[in-house]
């Protein structure tokens, strides 16, 4: 998932307002990362299906793990716990659970959003999982399992009149990569054409810096997907907001080389079956975002 594709996303980084303190201040031989952070443990209640478990590559089940490379900035998706080191989050309590379903567990080792596809490409990472979103420039590169969807929502200072049909002449934050990058172009090309003022695009390397932009005033707003967006403005108490409508919603995908095709059926399938005994749901409203569970199988490159 070269960066400079359409992705998705936008980060909020450490947990909890104390976040905009920080940083402000998405299959070769194994390595050893057991000196590297993971994330929490898989819930206790999910039980291995050892046929799902035979679909694991062997290279990947010899050890028990399995590597996931993510972007540890974009909470409530993933993102560093208070001691700088585990990676939390709803995907990553998502993703635990289906590894679990497949006998493994999960070893998370955070990285730049738009390195995680040219590392499983590599070898680097067995699996990405960073709130990716499904598209075609990213099916022509991995294969891609559905199992949540989000959309775009727009955020500025509270008691801001911006609109994000018009931000021409506004100063925007943006992460770096995400699908919003050809959302925010495109609206500024709007303006331009026009015979309005341009839109000030500031891009970010980690979505803690573009909220924290918006905080301090340096940009009047940004956008993001739709659940970090609405973690950022709770985690703000009041001085951030939501504004406009959540548009063009689209699936996040498990994402796993493209000639893995038994693997992605069984990260399909053992999804498929955690949504059924209840732990999907469980886990989503755990962390607020029920909104996003899908509404269909979960699939491959749908």
């Amino acid at each position: 998932m070269l960066r400079n594709l359409p992705l998705r996303r936008a980060a909020f980084g450490l947990a909890g307002a104390a976040a905009l303190m920080l940083p402000l201040t998405a299959c070769g031989a194994k390595k050893d990362t057991s000196a590297t952070p993971s994330g929490g443990p898989a819930p206790s209640s999910v039980a291995v299906d050892q046929a799902l478990a035979a679909k694991v590559p062997a290279a990947i089940k010899s050890d028990g793990k399995i590597t996931v490379g993510t972007d540890s900035t974009y909470a409530p998706s993933e993102f560093l716990d208070t001691d700088g080191k585990t990676v939390v989050g709803f995907d990553v309590d998502l993703f635990n659970a289906v590894a679990a379903k497949l006998g493994l567990k999960a070893d998370w080792q955070s990285g730049k959003f738009d390195d995680i596809i040219p590392g499983i490409q590599s070898g680097k990472y067995e699996i990405g999982v960073s709130s990716l979103t499904i598209n075609s420039d990213r099916e022509k590169q991995a294969l891609m399992v559905s199992y949540f969807s989000a959309g775009t929502q727009w955020v500025a200072k509270t008691g801001s009149t911006l609109s994000p049909d018009d931000a021409c002449g506004k100063n925007v934050a943006v992460q770096t990569g995400t699908v919003q990058i050809d959302d925010i172009t495109a609206k500024n090309k709007k303006c331009t054409g026009s015979g309005k003022s341009a839109i000030t695009i500031h891009q970010y390397q980690a979505q803690s810096d573009a909220t924290t932009a918006v905080v301090s005033g340096k940009d009047d707003a940004m956008l993001a997907d739709s659940p970090v967006s609405a973690y950022a403005v709770k985690q703000t108490s009041g001085q951030l907001a939501l504004i406009g409508s959540i548009y063009d919603s689209a699936p996040y995908g498990y994402t796993v080389k493209l000639d893995q095709q038994t693997f992605a059926e069984a990260l399909r399938d053992a999804t498929k079956a955690i949504i059924a005994d209840g732990t999907y749901k469980t886990i989503l409203a755990k962390w607020g975002v029920g909104s996003g569970a899908i509404t269909t199988d979960p699939a491959i490159n749908p």
